[in-house]
């Protein structure tokens, strides 16, 4: 049987050195084997956190996404070869910038059309675009030119948003490089075009209502805005103040909050149903959610010399050891990332302090929240899973 004392442990250190607080629970083959809820959802009124709290996924948002693109891929919606462009028109006799040997930059043609399996694999050629902070980057300045008139109007759906962008220059040819950014917005809008209904509902029937998921939503219901632990913001001496961000308003309902696709808020229990069910070969409760081969190829590492290089640069520090799959990062190497856990194991992290992994060598899936700016996923998030790794028996 598991100990978990040093687990138990490390997450109350957590809180004494100043995290306001965090959850995690553990799942192997379908049966939680430890959860745990420390510190305080809100400071100020030493309100703590419990199985109820809410967490903002951020970009862990993007498993519940992938998983649902994963599993339309194995009921032959798509071949991850297609165009893009055969479901979204508009992306197609893309552009991409290109240094000339004189150093001048000049715009043309793509030399061959963007994928599917460009966009599941973050590798579209296009960053994220959420602001007009000044840049040098000559693919984010055209990005920012096409929003201005989406963040002027204030509200948009996904397939606005997707139609805008389909004009900006991409920074290279699909394919060639590796990107964090906008496949996830085309994903998004493809499979609202496959399914045949908006990206909220396809991913609440495909995912979240098989596994039972009644508490991850995009948009608040009952006292879900209420439930929500506050998000805090790091001072220089150590502690922590709230803070808001303009991210918390496209959670409350009404077209004039819709802002692309849906980030989710959840809690733990909720995304070890998603996790465990992906470390168990895509059975939940003894149905079959997805193809346990469909996962095998989702969690296939799919980067190669550049691409690798590109995901495993400076810029993302927390992914050594990691190559990347269709929507997931990947183990493939744990010496290199001080990993104690199994080649193989994938999963993602999110931009507040969220984090999961299917490990299914062991059956085991990994859930961890919290909500800080910055998340400091390097020094709470290793430590985590070192930790909760070497508790497995």
């Amino acid at each position: 049987m598991a100990q978990f004392d040093k687990l138990d442990r490390l997450l109350d250190q957590f809180v004494e050195e100043g995290l306001p607080g965090c959850a995690m629970q553990i799942v192997k083959n379908g049966e939680t084997i430890y959860e745990k809820y420390a510190g305080y959802a809100d400071l100020e009124n030493k309100k703590p956190v419990t199985r109820d709290s809410l967490f903002r996924q951020a970009s862990l948002s993007k498993i519940p996404l992938y998983t649902a693109a994963m599993k339309l891929y194995e009921l032959g919606k798509y071949n991850l070869t297609d165009p893009v462009s055969d479901y979204l028109p508009e992306w197609k006799d893309l552009k991409k910038f290109h240094r000339k040997p004189n150093g001048e930059m000049e715009i043309v043609p793509v030399e061959r059309p963007m994928r599917i399996e460009d966009i599941l694999s973050m590798k579209c050629g296009l960053p994220y675009c959420n602001s007009m902070e000044y840049t040098e980057d000559p693919t984010l300045k055209s990005m920012q030119e096409i929003m201005k008139p989406l963040w002027a109007k204030g509200h948009f759906t996904v397939q606005e948003h997707i139609a805008a962008m389909s004009k900006a220059t991409l920074a290279y040819d699909p394919g060639t490089h590796w990107t964090y950014g906008f496949s996830s917005e085309i994903t998004a809008a493809l499979l609202e075009v496959v399914y045949g209904k908006d990206i909220d509902t396809t991913i609440q029937e495909l995912i979240f209502d098989p596994l039972e998921m009644d508490t991850t939503r995009s948009h608040f219901f009952g006292d879900a805005q209420e439930r929500m632990v506050k998000l805090y913001a790091w001072n220089d001496d150590g502690t922590v103040s709230e803070t808001h961000i303009p991210l918390d308003d496209k959670h409350l309902p009404g077209e004039e909050h819709m802002a692309g696709w849906p980030r989710y808020f959840s809690n733990v229990n909720d995304y070890s149903k998603l996790f465990g069910m992906l470390a168990n070969g895509g059975v939940y409760k003894g149905r079959q959610i997805i193809g346990r081969k469909t996962i095998d190829l989702m969690r296939a590492n799919g980067l190669q010399g550049v691409q690798l290089e590109d995901f495993q640069s400076d810029a993302y520090p927390y992914n050594a050891g990691y190559g990347y799959g269709y929507g997931v990062r990947t183990l493939i190497d744990k010496a290199g990332g001080n990993h104690n856990g199994s080649l193989g194991a994938f999963g993602w992290t999110g931009g507040f302090g969220t984090w999961g992994e299917a490990d299914p060598e062991e059956g085991v899936a990994i859930v961890y929240m919290h909500n800080t700016l910055p998340d400091k996923e390097l020094y709470y998030h290793h430590r985590m899973r070192t930790v909760a790794y070497g508790c497995l028996d």
